[in-house]
């Protein structure tokens, strides 16, 4: 499903589903909707940009022969009315059947969220709900301020996510559920 080159506007406050998200007109700008709820995503700051490329390249040297390594923008459809564009997504090549030209379609195997000043609330509670509800089994918040890696595990599907570790700039960062990545807090939140 593409989206179309010039649709009718659309206005509406709330009920918004995945087929009026692909009407919308290519602007430039990104939207998730959540809940129903289109919301527009601002632009990330440089520095959460360098931070994702560093900490991209890092993953998928590490991961690239058993995962499929996706960046943002790229949609993630977790329902009929939610969708989601994560800063780093990874999915086991053995479910690549999720992946479709459009879109995501299911729930990645790990997300990552690198936090701006403007998403921290959103990736901190929005987010974090969100993709537990829809079993999003490992979730990433990356705080470039902190230097820290927090890693969410959700031990029963559909459930809140468990802190796991919080991991600290001259730690390992590691996962038994992704057990490729190796690689410590500082190599990649350290700005170069």
């Amino acid at each position: 499903m593409t989206r179309p080159k010039n649709p009718s506007h659309l206005i509406k406050e709330s009920g918004w589903t995945v087929d009026d998200y692909y009407q919308l007109p290519e602007d430039g700008n990104q939207y998730e909707i959540i809940n129903g709820v289109l919301e527009l995503k601002p632009s990330p700051s440089t520095t959460h940009q360098r931070i994702s490329h560093q900490l991209g390249k890092k993953i998928t040297d590490s991961c690239d022969r058993d995962y499929i390594i996706l960046y943002a923008p790229v949609d993630v459809i977790l329902s009929e009315n939610e969708t989601r564009q994560p800063d780093i997504l990874m999915i086991h090549r053995s479910r690549e059947h999720i992946i479709e030209e459009h879109a995501v379609v299911g729930t990645p195997d790990l997300v990552v969220e690198i936090l701006s000043p403007n998403s921290i609330k959103r990736d901190r509670s929005v987010k974090h709900e969100s993709y537990a509800r829809f079993g999003v089994p490992e979730y990433w918040i990356v705080d470039p301020g902190n230097l820290v890696i927090e890693q969410y595990i959700q031990i029963e599907e559909g459930q809140p996510y468990q802190l796991m570790n919080v991991f600290t700039e001259k730690e390992q960062v590691n996962s038994e559920r992704v057990p490729c990545l190796s690689f410590t807090v500082g190599d990649v939140l350290q700005i170069r």
